[in-house]
């Protein structure tokens, strides 16, 4: 069973939507009243700023969990470890009928689309039609720990065939990394992976962290509606992932990782667009996609899938 999410199909659509929601304006226009549902939408200043900083705690050294940690670079590399072995480890499924091998740590993954804006201001009838389409497109799929092409370890490849069986992240990938003694034998790792614009999967700091979405540039210069008044598609067409981050919880007798939630922040901007009888517009949106472990017994049978 592959780790399909449509990831590719939903490119498209958010290509699509942030040229719908340009169009949008024509209603809101001609249409709308001024002082009706369109409204300036308060401004998330780590998303817009060029600046990357932190949003977790800072770092304190310490033992934890029995465990020595001096630097960001040792809780890097103690999360590497605990990755590499917790993919190490199988579990027999049977799969819509089908005896197969995948990992023994499964999650799902979650999509949300939110503050969609054009010309810096949001409409209340958009934000409420977008939740609608996007569960109608996009349907969350089972996940090994990001990032993961296949919850079955042999074919657990992302981008250009690149394998994610073993962590590819390095100290040098993140911003900011704070451990936190749980006092049950446990502890929980938090790190948030430095900013990347046009994120591509496992190639970069947040490629290497999660299953970022990869090049949708080329969509959105398929669309025969669009143009720009000035500058190119990668002048007027930006993708920021910046601010997410990921908290796992760890054994430390064993160096497995027992349950996480990894939160990826997207932040897309169009500017000077040209879009019919719209000239030189701007629109933005925000995607926040989600990976949750273990997943539910529940969550396994809506898939097909039951332990062997």
């Amino acid at each position: 069973m592959k780790a399909n999410s449509k990831l590719g199909n939903f490119n498209k659509f958010l290509a699509v939507l942030l040229v719908l929601a340009i169009i949008f304006l024509v209603l809101v226009v001609t249409v709308i009243k001024p002082g009706g549902a369109y409204e300036a939408a308060p401004v998330d200043a780590n998303a817009s700023s060029g600046e990357d900083v932190a949003t977790i705690d800072e770092f304190v050294a310490g033992t934890y969990g029995g465990i020595e940690f001096n630097s960001v670079e040792d809780v890097v590399n103690y999360y590497v470890e605990s990755y590499n072995y917790t993919k190490s480890l199988t579990a027999q499924y049977n799969d819509n009928g089908t005896t197969a091998t995948y990992y023994k740590l499964l999650g799902m993954e979650n999509l949300q689309v939110e503050n969609i804006m054009v010309e810096g201001n949001s409409n209340d009838l958009i934000n409420q039609l977008v939740p609608t389409i996007v569960g109608g497109l996009f349907t969350g799929g089972l996940k090994g720990l990001p990032p993961c092409g296949n919850i079955s370890p042999t074919a657990d490849t992302v981008g250009d065939g690149i394998n994610v069986t073993q962590s590819l992240l390095t100290a040098d990938d993140v911003l900011m990394a704070n451990v936190v003694d749980n006092g049950d034998g446990t502890i929980n790792i938090t790190i948030q992976p430095k900013a990347v614009e046009l994120s591509m999967p496992g190639s970069d700091a947040q490629g290497h962290f999660f299953n970022t979405l990869g090049d949708i540039t080329s969509t959105v210069e398929s669309i025969e509606q669009l143009s720009f008044s000035s500058g190119s598609i990668s002048d007027n067409f930006v993708v920021t992932y910046k601010g997410g981050s990921g908290t796992v919880t760890i054994n430390t007798a064993t160096n497995e990782i027992v349950s996480g939630d990894y939160t990826m922040n997207v932040h897309v901007d169009v500017t000077h667009a040209n879009v019919l009888v719209l000239k030189d517009k701007s629109a933005s949106l925000d995607i926040v996609y989600t990976n949750t472990f273990p997943a539910t017994t529940e969550q396994l049978t809506e898939k097909g899938i039951t332990a062997a």
